[in-house]
């Protein structure tokens, strides 16, 4: 069973401000998929604090990392550029998916900056690191895209073939 991880960015959250609605929404999503997965680690809307939590998650064993929130226009949103340099490979058609799937729902969903690629750290296996808007909707629309795939990412990212297409 592979494990995955859930970092909650969010300022208050962490704060005990408000309880983090979005990491248990995706914790539940993955174990629901057949991941081990313990409770979302949240973190401030920092720069370092998001990209330690992403460096800890890939370096523990996980082969799936999902951010949630901090992905908007606001001052604070600041998950994207804690991302991107952590990335080795990124794969735009997750996060353009990700948009697409809520804004079927509400156009704010174009306003997500979020990420998706894969991380690598010296000794460790490569994970997919994916980051989603930190709304309740946001997490459900990203589980619905990530579904399908997360299982053929993980079997990828350790050198499995791709399915032979029977026509």
């Amino acid at each position: 069973m592979s494990r995955a991880l859930v970092i909650t960015c969010s300022d208050r959250a962490h704060a005990q401000v408000y309880e983090d609605r979005s990491g248990p929404i995706l914790r539940d999503g993955l174990l629901g998929l057949g991941f081990e997965v313990d409770a979302a680690v949240i973190v401030p809307d920092e720069v370092e604090a998001i990209r330690q939590a992403i460096i800890d998650g890939v370096e523990s064993g996980a082969r799936v990392v999902i951010t949630t929130g901090g992905t908007g226009v606001g001052p604070r949103d600041v998950t994207v550029r804690a991302t991107r340099d952590l990335l080795d490979q990124e794969i735009p058609g997750i996060s353009e998916a990700i948009r697409a799937a809520g804004a079927h729902k509400t156009p704010q969903a174009w306003l997500s900056s979020g990420l998706a690629g894969v991380a690598r750290r010296e000794g460790r296996a490569p994970a997919l690191v994916v980051n989603v808007p930190g709304s309740r909707g946001g997490a459900r629309d990203a589980l619905t895209v990530l579904g399908p795939l997360l299982g053929h990412v993980v079997d990828q990212l350790d050198g499995g073939d791709h399915p032979v297409d029977p026509v």
